[in-house]
């Protein structure tokens, strides 16, 4: 009965929006206002009404900010990549599965993550300084029936959107579109190098609809091809150009460090990915993983506050910039904390691992031996749980590189075990060289923290 109810249910929400986009650019705002209606008669109480009426409030503003955003995106994405969007990410994974995987966290006592992140390989074309993934060799993958085995438990469990690392994923290019193509249910998102985006990948992402892409950039062509390798950036501008020829949705995926943090933030740099057709950036802070780590690419303290008040005026109303931007180190306040260790997202690697963090290379479960659900419920895991928030000021979220010594303690209690794939880490070793940032930030922090 609940499957028949769901399907009824998606059905349903699919012929409005059908009706909604049909006549989108006869009157936008009364068919946007609709798709709000929408959303509230079918989330009920899963957002805050005033949520709903921010919402209303922006649409109705047709020069501010978020609807140049929205109309911009409305005019040059694909038709069947927005209605995908909207069906697969928004009704399945926010709105439907959201409401399942609440309900088997009851059940199972674990968490269920919103999100899964995994490595379809190892395997990439560069190799790029500071990159965690660098260390993992370039030997192992997850096979397609592993990654499809992956998603369909997941989908039992509430989760309706999966992220692609690795290594580089593209790679894996036909089976991740077969994966797309067979949950279609889905959304599926992959974080690439750009340099392997072409036409004809573009058409394929556009007939399934389902997938979308964040590209890596870390400056213009001096800097980013210092780290990523001679004629990287050229290739992700052309990239760039090719999937919004395509009217693919894509962002950028930056890692900002000690050296590039001023540059990946201005104004100019900003102007030019937005021009180039990015919707989103994900903003990640440099983590020191790996025996070979370069410490040195850690952002000061004076850095880390400046990025903290910088990413909160590119998301302005006033003044800011038509993109949409987060920072997952200074963005805790907004999530509640760490999102890992399954309490919104987890990662397996192309070892079949179960990680809690992309960045925290440690377990005592493996995909090929258990379950997903045995995997989320593994004593590592229910350490998160039991942790989280592991500070209760969210602007020092990590358990690595804000509290050190709570992963050192969580991984020894566990029992887990170093799963990098190429020079397996203590997390003695690991943790060390987070102390002193730690210790550095958490004055700062403490200050903004109580404003």
């Amino acid at each position: 009965m609940g499957k028949i109810r769901h399907q009824a249910e998606r059905a349903a929400f699919g012929k409005v929006i059908d009706s909604v986009l049909k006549y989108i650019n006869k009157d936008r705002e009364k068919n946007l206002l609709k798709a709000v209606d929408l959303t509230e008669s079918f989330a009920k109480d899963r957002f805050k009404p005033e949520s709903y009426e921010a919402a209303r409030r922006m649409i109705r503003d047709q020069d501010g900010k978020w609807m140049t955003y929205v109309n911009r995106l409305l005019d040059e994405v694909s038709p069947n990549v927005i209605r995908t969007t909207v069906m697969d990410l928004g009704f399945e994974a926010m709105l439907s599965g959201t409401k399942i995987m609440h309900e088997n966290r009851e059940k199972y006592d674990c968490n269920i993550p919103w999100l899964i992140l995994m490595d379809p390989t190892s395997a990439c074309n560069l190799k790029c300084t500071g990159c965690w993934a660098a260390e993992y060799g370039h030997t192992l993958a997850l096979s397609y029936d592993e990654m499809d085995s992956i998603i369909t438990q997941g989908k039992e469990l509430g989760i309706f959107f999966y992220m692609y690392t690795g290594g580089e994923p593209l790679v894996r290019k036909a089976d991740i579109i077969k994966l797309c193509e067979k949950h279609n249910d889905c959304a599926f998102h992959a974080f690439t190098n750009g340099t392997l985006v072409d036409d004809a990948f573009c058409e394929e992402m556009d007939r399934v609809g389902n997938l979308s892409l964040s590209i890596s950039l870390e400056g213009y062509e001096e800097v980013n091809d210092g780290r990523r390798g001679a004629g990287v950036f050229d290739k992700v501008m052309k990239a760039m150009d090719t999937l919004k020829a395509h009217g693919q949705i894509f962002g950028t995926s930056i890692c900002y460090t000690r050296a590039n943090i001023d540059t990946v933030t201005s104004d100019e740099f900003l102007d030019m990915i937005i021009e180039k057709g990015c919707r989103f950036a994900w903003y990640f802070h440099y983590m020191p993983v790996g025996n070979d780590a370069a410490t040195e690419l850690l952002p000061t303290k004076e850095q880390r506050e400046y990025m903290y008040h910088r990413i909160r005026e590119i998301r302005a109303v006033e003044g800011g910039k038509p993109i949409f931007a987060f920072d997952f180190q200074n963005d805790g306040e907004y999530v509640g904390g760490c999102i890992a260790g399954g309490r919104n997202y987890c990662h397996i690697n192309a070892n079949g691992d179960v990680e809690p963090c992309v960045f925290i290379h440690y377990s005592s479960a493996n995909i090929r031996d258990v379950s997903l659900l045995e995997a989320l419920q593994q004593p590592l895991f229910k350490a998160y749980r039991d942790g989280q928030p592991f500070n209760n000021n969210h602007l020092r979220p990590c358990p690595m590189l804000e509290n050190p010594e709570l992963l050192r303690e969580m991984v020894k209690k566990t029992g887990a075990q170093s799963t990098d794939l190429q020079s397996p880490e203590s997390v003695e070793h690991l943790c060390a060289k987070c102390d002193m940032y730690a210790q550095e930030w958490k004055e700062k922090a403490d200050e903004l923290w109580a404003k």
